[in-house]
């Protein structure tokens, strides 16, 4: 069964500086940018799947739960088939 969950991602997340601007990446995957406002408070723009709160990141994403459906237990011993 899939399950939507956040995922904190924070200590993931990467700055680089292309063209004056922050870009923001997980694993290589460019998540948003980062730009300052005339007040000087920084706003996050980010891309579908991604959001920052309370100071940190997060990914949204479909996780797995419950019992792995691609295992049979056809021994009852909890082996392989």
């Amino acid at each position: 069964m899939l399950e939507k969950r956040h995922i904190d991602v924070t200590d993931r997340v990467v700055g680089k500086y292309v063209n004056d601007e922050l870009n923001l990446y997980v694993e290589n995957e460019p998540i948003g940018k980062v730009t300052v406002n005339e007040q000087g408070k920084s706003e996050y723009q980010l891309n579908n799947g991604y959001q920052y709160r309370d100071n940190k990141f997060y990914q949204h994403t479909d996780v797995t739960t419950g019992k792995d459906m691609k295992y049979t237990d056809c021994d009852n011993e909890e082996g392989w088939c």
